[in-house]
Formats: C-alpha cells, structure tokens, sequence
C-alpha cells in the first residue's frame, strides 16, 4: 500500500523539463545503474535462476524506450521521468541505492545540482549515486533522481547514432568485461553491416566512464563501485638464484629478443610510480639499446660472439663476464618479400588514446616502410573476428591505410577466434621463402572464448609448424596482460614488444624492422660451463622466464628464440672466482671430483674460465648448428673504466634493471653510480636512447626517496 501512495503522488507531479540530449543520458544511465544492480544482486527467495522481480522493469524498457520515436518524442519524457522513478523505488526498496544526495538535495530545493569533478587519472567520470536520507517522500526523491540524471554533465555516456537505427545492450558489455573495468559500463551499439571486404561483427558506442567515489564518506549500506587502475598481469619469475659450480657447472638459456620490459618500466617512471619488479625483465632491458657488437663478415656464419670479463662495479670480489652476440645484417636490397597480416584489437578496452588511436599511427608509419611487392592484411577482433582487409600488395598503399583508419573500438575480446582468422589469412598470402608473420596488436585482455595461457599456446605452436610466425604488440595501460604476451611470442617463433609512444613504434617497427621482421635464425640458444678450477659460483642476470633444462640444449625439438637481421643479444653472468670472500657455499665435505665432467678437469682446458656455446636453426631447416668460443684470460680487462663504453653502457643497464626488481645484490649500489657509469659510457647515442635512460634513473632514485 505503501508503495502504491508513493506512486499516486508520482502520478501527480510534473515532470522537470528536459532536453532531448538530458533524456538520452538519463535513459542510458538509468538503465546502467538497473544492469549493474541486477548484475549484483542476490538471488530472491524463491527464484532459482537468480533474478530478481524488478528484472521486468529491464524487459518491458529495454526494447520499448530505446526505439527512436520514443527517444526524440515528448512521449518519452512522459514515460521516461515516472519510470526512473518507480525505477529508483525498486532499487531502494531492495537495498540498492544509486543518486548521490547532494544532487537531490539541489533538485529539491530547485537549485544546481553540484557537479564532482574528474578523477585524478585524467578520465571522465560519472559520479556514484545515493539515495537521500530523512522525511523526503520516495516520490520526491523519485523526480530528484531523473532530474539528477538529466541534468549530469556526462560526455562518455553512450550516444545514439542518428544516421541508423540502433539498439543499445548494456548487458553484453557487463557480461563480457571483468566486473568494475571501464570497458563492462559501455553500452553496446549494434550497427547494420559494414561494406564488402569489411566485416566486423559490432561496433560499440563510447564506453561509460569508471564511476569515482564520492569525496563524501559513503552512508551505510552504499553500493561501492569502483575500478581497480592497474589490472596488469606479469609472470612470476624469482631472481636467478646464486649457483656453485662445483655441483651445477652448466647454464642454459633461450636466446630473448623482446623490449616489452623497458618500455612498460619507462611508460611507470614517467607516469610518477616505481614499476611493479614482476614487469622488470633485466634482459630485455638490457637489449632494448642498439650496440656496436662485432658482426660476422658474411652470412655463412650468422653469428659472432664477443666475451669480456671486468670486475663488477658494485662488487669488488666478483666480476662481470659480459657476452656479446651480434647477427649478420641483411642488406635492404636482399631482404624477403614479406606477407604480413595486422591482428588487431579493436575491443571496448582499446578506446583509449594510447590504444587504438596510437596503434594506428604505429601501422601507418610500417606499411610505410615496406616495399611495393610485399603484402598486409588486416584481421580484427571484438566479440567476433572480422577480416577488414584480404591480402593487399602495398603497391595499393592508400587501400591499407584507409582500412586502418576506419577501425573503431569496441566490444568484448574474443582473441583466440581473431587469430585463426589471421593465420587463415596468413596461410592464403603465403610466400615461400619470405616472410609470413601475423602481428597482434592489443592491450593484452583475452576474456572470451579459450582465454587461458595454456589453450593459446597450444594454437600458436600448431601454426608455426606451417612457417608463420607471430609478433606480439601491447598498448596502454590497465588491461596489460604481459603474462601472455610473452606466451604467444615465444611460442609463435616471434617477439614481444610493448608501444607506449609514437617515438617507440618508430623505433620497433621502423628502425628496427629488419631484426622484428626478416629472422636469420631461430631456435638460438644458449649454454655456458664453467671451469671449477677457477669460477667457485656464477649468477645469469635476467633471462628468468627463458631458462631451459641442460638435455634441452641439444634437443632440436625443443622450441627457443629467433633472432633478426642484425639484431644482437647480450647476457651478463656475475661470476665469483675461486678463493674470493664473496664465495656464498661451502665446500662439499666428500670432494666434486666425481660430480666435474672430465672435460673440466683436462689440463688442456685448465686456463679456461669457461666455454661458451650457441646452437640455432637457419630458417626452413630442422637441424641446428653449433657455435663455440672459450673464455679465458686473454677476454678480460683490469678495470670497468677499460672495457669499451657499449660494455659498460650495458652493465650499468643490467644494475639499474636489477635494483628495480628487489636484487639483493645490489642493494648497496646506488643509483647516482649507476647514472655516473651511463653518463661516463653513453659515447655517440643517436637517437636519444641513452640520455633518456639516464633520465628513468634520476626519477627513480627521487621516487625511490618518498
């Protein structure tokens, strides 16, 4: 009876006026604030599928309010204010309240509702909601919540497009993003089909902005809504533990290419945060800089390695034994013919300026540098995957990169079905003794569909059997999930990267398009022994994640990484040697001699520090070769200040990766040295790269002092 009172005097108030564009945006958020209440909720007694009774309210508006005669008629507003209302008393009377009280108290006393302001992050906001306490009646509080609605200034509502007919579900977005993401608030927009060669499934409408929470302390009973900023997903990977020679004489790794790490580190230190230590990979650090690395003179031998031992700057009892690989540069003139397909990402995460927007000016400026004869393809994703764009010779230049500028975001992540459509692509374009690579551009979120690790490796390693490899791009922030970008690149026969500006797409697609592109080897690994004559321990700096058992290096079935055109890898081993303090195990009480293979204890070999070895696979063949070089003496120098300045460059790259991540071994060492070592090797530095590191150091050792 109660409520029917309420309703009878709703019946006899007037309405506010409104504009078409204020019925719009309460209509949406109204219907928002229902979705994600439902969503929400409890199930009620007596209902086995979970909904509650108000659900009713949900099937009766959604298909009759959204049709654009009511939305632009007077009808609406008729229908529109009393329904919120009766809306907004259902709400309530389960426990759901969704105005927020300065608002109401404004429209009650006929003034201008507060407005809050932006979050700190720089995002639009629309602000959470709460129903007033005290004698004000439910119906009162019923106009105050559709005026509170109307009067909002909230330009990330989703808007109607005029030019079609449109139907607006904001369960599916809610459905398929994790619950309180950005993305889940956006109301979906289904448009009629696109022109031939153009496919995608939906395209979305602006997402919702995240709800803020109001500076007010919350009333007893709110519902809380916020967004979790930093969703990133890293792989947990310990620091390489300290090992003895003596009984673990031999270290073995896969060869790493990627730069994700210190781009994801840089984009942290600039936004004014240290970055997670899980996103600190030193070895991709490391490498992310060019060195002048000695290269082989021809491609016969695709490889030459350069060994330098120096003592350790923040370790006086160890030293440094610095490997240097450098791969043979394909003149531009004999690179392959290149058939390239761009997955692309255009889910409801991407509409955010260092997204979709950055990832096209990316594309743009690399099919600008490929030649006439090679190909692109364009392949997207977003609930369902759509070929935008078959096999196009870049000589039709204009073509491809119209295609790329028409994609617009959203929608839900289907990855796994985006990429069989591109490897279908892929398999159609392909070109024998070329290039065929599918490079996937995305904030990382794969959420429908087989989304876990496990099931897309499993797909990436069937289709490089077929000779397609896979690039893997991420962009912006909050969705990153680098965990499985770093699956599907080293499963893919590829590489990982992470595009956090303009400056560093130029970098990884352009400058560096013949090492990302055209590989010159692949399954390129690693193996280092010791002599325990003369090294008592060893420490392999970063390469956690690529670590690979003993038996595995001659074991061509097992899969490593590939290196490009010119590319160079760098690993650094700490090593203590024989009779040093800073040796951490005792010595064993019965003796090595019978765990120390006999090679190791050859007196031809006892000048040797160690033996270095490298095997890979040249493209097309299933067999590896081997590439060896013994360490000894005649590698190392004195001091730091006499190794050359790359080398130095590099070890003081290795100790700020290092602190970042929590090592304890160079707790002691502190930043100002490691800026001091950068600054003294930064030598010629073309492109700004060194300098800007130096830049990353001075703000991590202000941040590292709050």
């Amino acid at each position: 009876m109660t409520v029917d009172k309420e309703l009878e005097k709703l019946s006899r108030l007037t309405p506010p006026t409104a504009t078409p564009e204020a019925r719009t945006r309460a209509l949406a958020a109204a219907m928002q604030a229902f979705d994600t209440a439902e969503n929400n909720a409890t199930a009620a007694q007596g209902n086995a599928k979970g909904w509650r009774q108000s659900s009713i309210i949900n099937w009766i508006w959604s298909p009759a309010m959204n049709k654009k005669f009511l939305a632009g008629s007077a009808l609406a507003t008729l229908l529109v204010i009393p329904a919120a209302g009766y809306l907004a008393i259902e709400l309530t009377r389960n426990g759901l309240p969704i105005i927020d009280q300065t608002e109401i108290a404004g429209n009650l006393s006929k003034s201008e509702a507060s407005k809050q302001p932006a979050a700190t992050t720089g995002q639009p906001v629309a602000v959470a909601p709460q129903i007033p306490a005290g004698n004000v009646s439910l119906a009162e509080q019923s106009v105050a919540v559709a005026q509170a609605l109307q009067d909002k200034e909230a330009p990330a509502l989703a808007k109607p497009d005029a030019s079609q007919t449109s139907e607006y579900d904001a369960n599916a977005a809610l459905t398929n993003k994790p619950e309180g993401s950005a993305a889940a608030l956006g109301a979906t927009k289904r448009a009629a089909p696109a022109a031939p060669g153009i496919v995608p499934q939906r395209q979305f409408a602006e997402p919702m902005a995240a709800i803020a929470p109001s500076p007010v302390p919350p009333a007893e009973g709110r519902m809380q809504m916020q967004v979790d900023p930093n969703r990133e997903r890293f792989a947990n990977a310990a620091a390489n533990p300290i090992k003895s020679v003596a009984t673990d004489p031999v270290s073995t790794f896969s060869a790493d290419v990627d730069s994700a790490s210190y781009a994801f580190v840089r984009r942290s230190l600039t936004g004014g945060a240290m970055p997670d230590p899980l996103s600190v990979r030193v070895e991709e650090m490391i490498n992310y800089f060019p060195y002048d690395w000695p290269g082989p003179d021809n491609a016969d031998q695709p490889f030459k390695a350069t060994v330098t031992v120096m003592p350790t700057p923040w370790n006086r009892d160890t030293e440094l034994m610095h490997v240097a690989i450098k791969g043979y540069d394909i003149a531009p003139a004999t690179t392959p013919r290149a058939n390239l397909v761009f997955l692309i990402d255009v889910s409801g995460s991407m509409d955010e300026p260092d997204k979709l927007p950055l990832l096209k000016s990316a594309f743009r400026l690399l099919v600008n540098k490929l030649k006439a004869d090679d190909t692109v393809s364009i392949v997207t994703y977003a609930g369902n995957a759509g070929t935008v764009l078959a096999p196009t010779r870049v000589a039709e230049k204009s073509k491809i990169l119209s295609a790329i500028d028409r994609l617009e975001p959203g929608g839900s992540t289907g990855g796994a079905e985006g990429i069989e459509a591109a490897y279908d692509l892929a398999k159609q374009g392909f070109v024998k003794d070329g290039v065929n690579r599918v490079m996937l551009a995305t904030d990382g979120d794969f959420n429908v569909g087989p989304s876990s690790d496990e099931d897309l490796k499993r797909i990436i390693e069937e289709k490089r059997k077929d000779g397609i490899f896979l690039t893997v791009l991420g962009f912006g922030r909050g969705n990153l999930n680098d965990s499985l970008m770093q699956t599907l690149a080293q499963n893919g026969n590829g590489s990982a990267a992470y595009i956090d500006t303009l400056a560093e797409a130029q970098k990884t697609l352009v400058e560096e398009a013949g090492s990302t592109l055209f590989p010159i080897a692949s399954d390129v690994k690693f193996q280092v022994e010791f002599n325990p004559e003369r090294i008592a321990e060893y420490r392999l700096i970063g390469y956690e994640t690529r670590a690979l058992n003993r038996e595995d290096f001659n074991n061509d079935r097992v899969d490593a990484g590939d290196i490009g055109s010119g590319h160079s890898v760098t690993a650094i081993y700490e090593i203590t040697p024989k009779g040093s303090p800073a040796v951490m195990n005792d010595d064993l009480r019965y003796g090595p001699a019978d765990k120390v293979p006999a090679e190791a204890s050859d007196n031809a070999h006892q000048g040797e520090l160690a033996f270095v070895k490298m095997r890979y696979k040249r493209p097309g063949e299933d067999k590896s070769a081997l590439i060896t070089t013994p360490v000894n003496e005649g590698n190392a120098v004195a001091t730091v200040d006499a190794a050359s300045q790359d080398i130095r460059f590099s070890v003081a790259v290795a100790a700020f990766g290092q602190k970042l991540s929590h090592v304890a071994a160079v707790d002691s060492y502190p930043y100002q040295a490691i800026a001091d070592l950068a600054a003294a090797s930064r030598g010629a530095d073309a492109f700004g790269y060194r300098s800007d590191f130096l830049g990353l150091v001075r703000l991590a050792d202000g941040l590292s002092q709050r």
